[in-house]
Protein backbone atom coordinates (compact mmCIF):
# COMPACT_ATOMS: atom_id res chain seq x y z
CA UNK A 1 0.00 0.00 0.00
CA UNK A 2 2.73 2.36 1.07
CA UNK A 3 4.00 2.15 -2.70
CA UNK A 4 1.18 2.49 -4.12
CA UNK A 5 0.51 5.68 -2.60
CA UNK A 6 3.68 6.96 -3.52
CA UNK A 7 3.24 6.23 -7.47
CA UNK A 8 -0.29 8.27 -6.97
CA UNK A 9 0.93 10.83 -4.93
CA UNK A 10 3.57 10.97 -7.66
CA UNK A 11 1.01 11.37 -10.57
CA UNK A 12 -1.03 13.52 -8.83
CA UNK A 13 1.66 16.28 -8.21
CA UNK A 14 2.64 15.79 -12.20
CA UNK A 15 -1.32 16.65 -12.61
CA UNK A 16 -1.23 19.99 -10.56
CA UNK A 17 -2.55 22.58 -13.28
CA UNK A 18 0.54 24.73 -12.65
CA UNK A 19 2.99 21.62 -13.19
CA UNK A 20 0.50 20.91 -16.44
CA UNK A 21 0.73 24.56 -17.64
CA UNK A 22 4.78 24.18 -17.57
CA UNK A 23 5.15 21.14 -20.03
CA UNK A 24 2.79 22.67 -22.43
CA UNK A 25 4.55 25.87 -22.96
CA UNK A 26 7.52 23.51 -23.64
CA UNK A 27 5.69 22.45 -26.73
CA UNK A 28 4.00 24.51 -29.23
CA UNK A 29 3.91 21.91 -31.68
CA UNK A 30 0.77 20.63 -29.08
CA UNK A 31 -1.33 23.30 -31.02
CA UNK A 32 -1.06 21.95 -34.48
CA UNK A 33 -4.02 19.72 -35.97
CA UNK A 34 -2.03 16.97 -36.79
CA UNK A 35 -3.26 13.07 -38.39
CA UNK A 36 -4.05 11.12 -35.41
CA UNK A 37 -1.59 7.66 -35.28
CA UNK A 38 -2.54 4.67 -32.94
CA UNK A 39 1.23 4.07 -30.69
CA UNK A 40 1.12 0.75 -28.46
CA UNK A 41 3.10 1.11 -25.47
CA UNK A 42 4.49 -2.14 -23.39
CA UNK A 43 4.43 -0.89 -20.27
CA UNK A 44 6.61 -1.83 -16.90
CA UNK A 45 5.28 -3.55 -13.86
CA UNK A 46 8.32 -2.70 -11.60
CA UNK A 47 6.72 0.00 -9.61
CA UNK A 48 2.86 1.19 -9.40
CA UNK A 49 1.71 3.35 -12.45
CA UNK A 50 4.97 3.29 -13.77
CA UNK A 51 3.18 3.64 -17.17
CA UNK A 52 1.20 6.41 -16.68
CA UNK A 53 3.92 9.06 -18.01
CA UNK A 54 3.97 7.03 -21.30
CA UNK A 55 -0.04 7.02 -21.63
CA UNK A 56 -0.03 10.63 -20.41
CA UNK A 57 2.18 11.73 -23.35
CA UNK A 58 0.49 9.91 -26.10
CA UNK A 59 -3.05 10.77 -24.89
CA UNK A 60 -1.74 14.34 -24.61
CA UNK A 61 -0.28 14.53 -27.98
CA UNK A 62 -3.58 13.98 -29.52
CA UNK A 63 -2.66 10.50 -30.58
CA UNK A 64 -4.68 6.91 -29.91
CA UNK A 65 -3.30 4.81 -26.61
CA UNK A 66 -2.68 1.54 -27.35
CA UNK A 67 -1.60 -0.39 -24.36
CA UNK A 68 -0.60 -3.39 -23.00
CA UNK A 69 0.02 -3.37 -19.18
CA UNK A 70 2.00 -5.40 -17.36
CA UNK A 71 1.21 -8.36 -15.44
CA UNK A 72 2.51 -7.03 -12.29
CA UNK A 73 0.37 -4.23 -12.86
CA UNK A 74 -2.68 -4.71 -14.34
CA UNK A 75 -5.51 -3.34 -11.82
CA UNK A 76 -3.69 0.41 -10.83
CA UNK A 77 -3.10 1.34 -14.40
CA UNK A 78 -6.69 -0.06 -16.10
CA UNK A 79 -8.39 1.81 -13.10
CA UNK A 80 -6.48 5.12 -13.86
CA UNK A 81 -6.98 5.30 -17.54
CA UNK A 82 -10.94 3.95 -16.99
CA UNK A 83 -11.17 6.62 -14.69
CA UNK A 84 -9.82 8.97 -17.30
CA UNK A 85 -12.43 8.36 -19.71
CA UNK A 86 -15.05 8.36 -16.79
CA UNK A 87 -13.72 12.18 -16.41
CA UNK A 88 -13.35 12.87 -20.34
CA UNK A 89 -15.90 10.30 -22.20
CA UNK A 90 -14.10 11.39 -25.42
CA UNK A 91 -10.80 9.60 -24.45
CA UNK A 92 -13.49 6.34 -24.73
CA UNK A 93 -12.16 6.52 -28.59
CA UNK A 94 -8.29 7.03 -28.00
CA UNK A 95 -7.43 4.42 -24.97
CA UNK A 96 -7.44 0.50 -26.07
CA UNK A 97 -6.13 -2.57 -23.59
CA UNK A 98 -4.73 -5.34 -25.97
CA UNK A 99 -2.87 -8.08 -24.95
CA UNK A 100 -1.15 -7.87 -28.59
CA UNK A 101 0.58 -5.11 -30.57
CA UNK A 102 -0.62 -4.85 -34.05
CA UNK A 103 -2.01 -1.84 -35.91
CA UNK A 104 -0.02 0.76 -34.82
CA UNK A 105 2.15 3.25 -36.00
CA UNK A 106 4.73 3.39 -33.53
CA UNK A 107 5.51 1.92 -29.92
CA UNK A 108 7.39 3.14 -26.90
CA UNK A 109 8.80 -0.38 -24.72
CA UNK A 110 9.82 -0.46 -21.67
CA UNK A 111 11.72 -3.73 -19.84
CA UNK A 112 15.07 -5.36 -19.58
CA UNK A 113 17.90 -5.82 -21.87
CA UNK A 114 16.65 -8.62 -22.62
CA UNK A 115 13.36 -7.87 -23.09
CA UNK A 116 14.66 -5.23 -24.98
CA UNK A 117 16.29 -7.41 -27.66
CA UNK A 118 12.96 -8.93 -28.34
CA UNK A 119 11.29 -5.05 -28.97
CA UNK A 120 13.94 -4.71 -31.44
CA UNK A 121 13.29 -7.86 -33.03
CA UNK A 122 9.39 -7.46 -33.25
CA UNK A 123 8.97 -3.87 -33.49
CA UNK A 124 12.19 -2.12 -34.75
CA UNK A 125 10.12 -1.76 -37.89
CA UNK A 126 8.10 1.30 -36.65
CA UNK A 127 9.14 4.51 -34.98
CA UNK A 128 9.97 3.74 -31.41
CA UNK A 129 11.37 4.17 -27.93
CA UNK A 130 12.72 0.85 -26.40
CA UNK A 131 14.30 1.53 -22.75
CA UNK A 132 16.40 -1.22 -21.32
CA UNK A 133 18.09 -1.54 -17.82
CA UNK A 134 19.47 1.47 -15.82
CA UNK A 135 19.86 2.35 -12.19
CA UNK A 136 20.21 5.51 -9.65
CA UNK A 137 23.38 6.34 -8.19
CA UNK A 138 24.66 8.84 -5.32
CA UNK A 139 27.49 10.80 -4.61
CA UNK A 140 28.41 11.71 -1.32
CA UNK A 141 31.24 14.44 -0.33
CA UNK A 142 31.62 13.08 3.51
CA UNK A 143 29.49 16.34 4.65
CA UNK A 144 26.45 15.55 4.41
CA UNK A 145 24.10 16.24 6.86
CA UNK A 146 22.28 13.24 8.91
CA UNK A 147 19.18 14.47 7.10
CA UNK A 148 20.29 14.54 3.96
CA UNK A 149 21.42 10.72 4.56
CA UNK A 150 18.31 9.93 5.66
CA UNK A 151 16.17 11.35 2.49
CA UNK A 152 19.36 8.90 0.63
CA UNK A 153 17.58 6.21 2.08
CA UNK A 154 14.81 7.21 0.71
CA UNK A 155 16.01 6.91 -2.53
CA UNK A 156 17.66 3.41 -1.63
CA UNK A 157 13.83 2.02 -0.07
CA UNK A 158 10.96 3.78 -1.95
CA UNK A 159 9.36 0.96 -3.41
CA UNK A 160 11.46 -1.38 -1.62
CA UNK A 161 14.17 -0.72 -4.19
CA UNK A 162 12.82 -2.01 -7.69
CA UNK A 163 12.57 1.22 -9.65
CA UNK A 164 15.50 2.46 -12.11
CA UNK A 165 15.61 6.04 -10.41
CA UNK A 166 15.88 3.99 -7.21
CA UNK A 167 20.10 4.12 -5.80
CA UNK A 168 21.50 1.37 -6.23
CA UNK A 169 25.27 1.76 -5.71
CA UNK A 170 26.78 5.13 -3.57
CA UNK A 171 30.30 6.69 -4.51
CA UNK A 172 31.75 8.09 -1.44
CA UNK A 173 35.56 9.87 -0.63
CA UNK A 174 38.08 7.59 0.08
CA UNK A 175 38.34 8.65 3.85
CA UNK A 176 34.95 8.77 4.64
CA UNK A 177 33.14 5.64 6.80
CA UNK A 178 30.33 3.92 5.74
CA UNK A 179 29.08 3.15 9.18
CA UNK A 180 27.93 6.68 8.32
CA UNK A 181 25.46 6.00 5.77
CA UNK A 182 24.53 2.75 7.34
CA UNK A 183 23.38 3.99 10.69
CA UNK A 184 21.42 7.01 9.10
CA UNK A 185 19.36 4.41 7.01
CA UNK A 186 18.28 2.73 10.28
CA UNK A 187 14.87 4.46 9.87
CA UNK A 188 13.88 1.91 7.40
CA UNK A 189 14.06 -1.12 9.00
CA UNK A 190 11.27 -1.81 8.46
CA UNK A 191 11.56 -3.14 5.11
CA UNK A 192 12.69 -6.88 6.07
CA UNK A 193 9.00 -6.84 7.41
CA UNK A 194 8.20 -7.37 3.44
CA UNK A 195 8.28 -11.39 3.23
CA UNK A 196 9.61 -10.54 -0.93
CA UNK A 197 12.27 -8.02 0.25
CA UNK A 198 13.14 -10.72 3.03
CA UNK A 199 13.77 -13.62 1.20
CA UNK A 200 16.00 -11.01 -1.26
CA UNK A 201 18.16 -10.37 1.99
CA UNK A 202 18.34 -13.82 3.25
CA UNK A 203 19.28 -14.84 -0.30
CA UNK A 204 22.13 -12.32 -1.36
CA UNK A 205 23.52 -12.50 2.46
CA UNK A 206 23.63 -16.12 1.59
CA UNK A 207 25.47 -15.97 -1.53
CA UNK A 208 28.33 -13.54 -0.11
CA UNK A 209 28.73 -15.63 2.56
CA UNK A 210 29.29 -19.04 0.39
CA UNK A 211 31.47 -16.68 -1.71
CA UNK A 212 33.34 -15.54 1.28
CA UNK A 213 32.72 -12.08 0.33
CA UNK A 214 33.44 -8.96 2.25
CA UNK A 215 30.56 -7.45 3.02
CA UNK A 216 28.34 -5.13 5.71
CA UNK A 217 25.25 -5.82 6.83
CA UNK A 218 23.25 -3.85 9.04
CA UNK A 219 20.01 -6.81 9.22
CA UNK A 220 17.92 -5.40 6.73
CA UNK A 221 20.73 -4.34 3.99
CA UNK A 222 23.93 -5.41 2.85
CA UNK A 223 26.56 -2.84 1.88
CA UNK A 224 29.11 -4.64 -0.26
CA UNK A 225 32.60 -2.26 -2.08
CA UNK A 226 32.72 -2.96 -5.93
CA UNK A 227 33.19 -1.50 -9.04
CA UNK A 228 29.80 -2.96 -10.49
CA UNK A 229 26.68 -0.63 -11.10
CA UNK A 230 23.38 -2.52 -10.67
CA UNK A 231 23.70 -4.31 -7.56
CA UNK A 232 20.70 -6.89 -6.37
CA UNK A 233 17.71 -6.33 -4.77
CA UNK A 234 18.44 -5.50 -0.86
CA UNK A 235 22.11 -4.59 -1.75
CA UNK A 236 23.67 -1.45 -1.97
CA UNK A 237 26.97 -1.31 -3.78
CA UNK A 238 29.30 1.32 -2.70
CA UNK A 239 32.91 2.37 -4.35
CA UNK A 240 35.27 5.10 -2.88
CA UNK A 241 36.80 7.73 -4.97
CA UNK A 242 40.16 9.48 -4.82
CA UNK A 243 39.56 12.50 -7.18
CA UNK A 244 36.64 14.03 -8.16
CA UNK A 245 37.97 13.59 -11.93
CA UNK A 246 37.77 9.67 -10.96
CA UNK A 247 34.40 10.24 -10.17
CA UNK A 248 33.04 12.31 -13.16
CA UNK A 249 34.42 9.84 -15.56
CA UNK A 250 33.38 6.66 -13.85
CA UNK A 251 30.00 8.54 -14.47
CA UNK A 252 30.25 9.28 -17.40
CA UNK A 253 31.41 5.75 -18.44
CA UNK A 254 28.15 4.50 -17.42
CA UNK A 255 25.71 6.90 -18.22
CA UNK A 256 23.70 5.07 -20.48
CA UNK A 257 23.39 2.51 -17.57
CA UNK A 258 22.75 5.61 -15.03
CA UNK A 259 18.71 6.90 -14.89
CA UNK A 260 19.65 9.98 -12.32
CA UNK A 261 22.68 10.99 -10.27
CA UNK A 262 21.37 12.30 -6.63
CA UNK A 263 23.90 14.16 -4.83
CA UNK A 264 25.23 17.64 -4.10
CA UNK A 265 28.44 18.31 -6.04
CA UNK A 266 28.07 21.30 -8.64
CA UNK A 267 30.03 18.97 -11.07
CA UNK A 268 27.41 16.70 -11.36
CA UNK A 269 24.72 17.24 -14.17
CA UNK A 270 21.08 17.10 -13.73
CA UNK A 271 21.41 15.87 -10.31
CA UNK A 272 18.60 15.36 -8.52
CA UNK A 273 18.45 16.78 -4.63
CA UNK A 274 18.86 14.01 -2.01
CA UNK A 275 15.45 12.65 -0.91
CA UNK A 276 13.83 13.35 -4.91
CA UNK A 277 14.72 10.40 -6.93
CA UNK A 278 11.68 8.40 -6.94
CA UNK A 279 9.68 12.29 -7.06
CA UNK A 280 10.17 13.06 -10.97
CA UNK A 281 8.11 16.13 -12.87
CA UNK A 282 6.54 15.42 -16.14
CA UNK A 283 9.80 16.53 -18.08
CA UNK A 284 11.91 14.30 -16.40
CA UNK A 285 11.78 11.39 -19.15
CA UNK A 286 13.03 8.27 -18.47
CA UNK A 287 16.56 7.15 -20.67
CA UNK A 288 16.84 11.15 -20.97
CA UNK A 289 14.95 10.34 -24.25
CA UNK A 290 12.08 13.08 -25.05
CA UNK A 291 8.51 11.25 -25.21
CA UNK A 292 7.02 14.40 -26.38
CA UNK A 293 9.20 15.33 -29.18
CA UNK A 294 9.27 11.68 -30.21
CA UNK A 295 4.84 11.90 -30.51
CA UNK A 296 4.88 15.52 -31.89
CA UNK A 297 7.11 13.97 -34.77
CA UNK A 298 5.09 11.01 -35.94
Amino acid sequence: LESVRLGLENIAHMLRNENLNIFVKVYAALSIQREVKTVGVVMAGNIPAVGFHDAFCVLLSGHRLLAKLSKDDTVLMRFLLEKLIEIEPEFASYIEFADRMKNMNAVICTGSDNSARYFEHYFGKYPHIIRKNRTSIAVLEGNESSTELLHLAKDVFSYYGLGCRNVSKIMIPENMNVTKVIDAFEPFSYVISHHKYANNYTYNRAVLLLNNEVFLDNGFLLFKETKALHSPLSVLYYERYAQKADLLQYLDAHKYDIQCVVGNLPELENKVNFGKAQSPSLLDYADGIDTMAFLNEL
